[in-house]
C-alpha cells in the first residue's frame, strides 16, 4: 500500500511549492457525507479571458466541461471567452453535453485551430496529441489527471487507486508533451484522502469535481502556474494499465480477502469476478465482506451469503450468475445443496469454486505496475 508517513509528508511538501502562485480549493473528504470545498481565494479583477479548445469523451471529462461552460464571458464568472469541443465519434458523453449546451463541435483530429486558440484541455481523451498541435496553443495544452503524477501515469488511474489499496491520492494538472502521457510537467495538484471501502467509481466522481475546481483555479494563474512548473521524476512513479476482462477471475489460492474486496470496489461495477465451478463459468455478484466457515463453499443462512475461502479467509457473494442471476440461497439450494451431500473426492470437488488456469493477469499487472 501508498500509506507511509514519509511518502504523505514528500507531497504535501510537494503541493506546497507547486501552490506558491496563489490558493487552490481546499476539500474534505467524509464518507458517507460527500465532499465539499472549504476555500476559494480568487481575485475577479485579475481574471484572464481565454479562448479554450476542450478535448473529452466520458463522464469524467463532462465535470470539468460543465464547470468551464459555466464560467463564459456571458455569465457572471465570465473568464472563458470562448469555448469549443473536440470528442470522438459515437455517442459519448461530452458530445451529448456539448451539443445540449449549443457548443461548437470538432471531430478528432482538428482541422481548423490555427490562431483560434490561446489554451487547450485535455481530460480523459484517450489520445496521444501531436506536437504539431500542441504548438499551436500560446499557452500549450492542460491535462487533468486523477492521480497525484508521477503515481499512476496511464488509463486507468482511478481503478488501481483502489486495487493497490492506496490510502493517499488526488488530481494533477499538467502539461501536455509529445509522444507520451502522462509525463509533462505539474502545474498544480491537490491531495484527497481516500474513504474506506470507496468504489472506483464513487472515487471517480469526487475526483471529477475536484479536478474540474482545480482546472478553473489553474486557468486562472496559468502564466504564474507555469513559470513555477515541477518537472515529474521517475521516483514513485508507476504504470495504471486499462482494466481487462481477465482480470476478474479470482485466484482463491493466492489472493487474500482484502485483495478480493479492492478487486471488487475496483472493477466490480464493470466486470463482475468470476471463478469456476464444475467446469462452468460462475459470476459473482454483490460482494458481501469477510466471513468467519469452515468449508471450502458454504452458504450461510442467516446472512442469504454464499462464502468462499481465499488464502487466508473466507469471503461472501450474495448472488452468482450462472445461466441467469441467482440469489446465494437459490444456488446453494438448486446446485451447491445436491454436492454437499455426498461423500466420494469427485462429488466433493464439485462443491467447490477452482482458479481458472493463467486467471492471474491482477498479480502481474501489480508486480509490472513499476515504471
Amino acid at each position: 500500500m501508498w500509506t507511509s508517513a514519509k511518502t504523505i509528508r514528500a507531497y504535501v511538501e510537494t503541493l506546497k511549492r507547486c501552490q506558491r502562485c496563489c490558493v487552490g480549493t481546499v476539500w474534505r473528504g467524509d464518507a458517507g457525507r460527500g465532499q465539499r470545498p472549504l476555500c476559494r481565494v480568487l481575485s475577479s479583477a485579475s481574471k484572464p479571458k481565454w479562448r479554450l479548445l476542450f478535448f473529452g469523451t466520458d463522464h469524467f471529462a463532462v465535470e470539468s466541461l460543465k464547470l468551464l461552460t459555466s464560467c463564459r464571458c456571458d455569465t457572471s464568472e465570465g473568464m472563458v471567452e470562448t469555448l469549443e469541443v473536440v470528442t470522438l465519434a459515437g455517442d459519448v458523453p461530452v458530445k451529448r453535453f456539448a451539443q445540449e449546451n449549443h457548443l461548437p463541435l470538432h471531430s478528432w483530429p482538428p482541422d481548423d485551430v490555427n490562431g483560434r486558440f490561446d489554451v487547450g484541455v485535455v481530460v480523459s481523451f484517450g489520445c496521444l496529441l501531436p506536437e504539431r498541435l500542441i504548438s499551436k496553443f500560446p499557452y500549450g495544452i492542460l491535462n487533468v489527471h486523477p492521480s497525484l503524477l508521477p503515481r499512476w501515469r496511464g488509463p486507468a488511474p482511478i481503478f488501481h487507486t483502489i486495487l493497490h489499496g492506496d490510502s493517499v491520492t488526488g488530481v494533477s494538472i499538467i502539461q501536455i508533451r509529445p509522444h507520451r502521457f502522462d509525463v509533462g510537467p505539474i502545474l498544480n495538484q491537490q491531495l484527497y484522502q481516500v474513504p474506506e471501502n470507496c468504489t472506483a467509481d464513487e472515487l471517480g466522481g469526487t475526483l471529477a469535481t475536484m479536478g474540474a475546481h482545480l482546472l478553473i483555479n489553474t486557468l486562472m494563474s496559468l502564466s504564474e502556474r507555469m513559470e513555477n512548473q515541477r518537472e515529474q521524476g521517475q521516483t514513485g512513479a508507476t504504470f495504471a494499465p486499462k482494466i481487462k476482462m481477465s482480470m476478474s477471475w479470482i485466484v482463491w489460492e493466492e489472493q487474500t480477502c482484502d485483495q478480493i474486496d479492492r478487486l471488487y470496489r475496483a472493477v466490480g461495477s464493470r466486470i463482475p469476478l468470476r471463478t469456476m465451478w464444475m467446469n462452468r463459468t460462475i459470476k459473482l455478484l454483490d460482494f458481501a465482506g469477510k466471513c468467519h466457515v469452515s468449508l471450502s463453499v458454504s452458504f450461510q443462512k442467516e446472512s442469504n451469503t454464499l462464502a468462499v475461502c481465499c488464502k487466508d479467509g473466507w469471503v461472501g457473494f450474495r448472488s452468482v450468475l450462472l445461466k441467469k442471476r441467482l440469489t446465494a440461497a437459490d444456488f446453494y439450494n438448486g446446485y451447491l445443496h445436491q454436492t454437499q451431500q455426498k461423500d466420494t473426492p469427485r462429488e466433493t470437488a464439485e462443491g467447490q469454486f477452482f482458479s481458472k488456469k493463467g486467471g492471474i493477469e491482477v498479480h502481474q499487472m501489480r508486480k509490472n505496475s513499476k515504471l
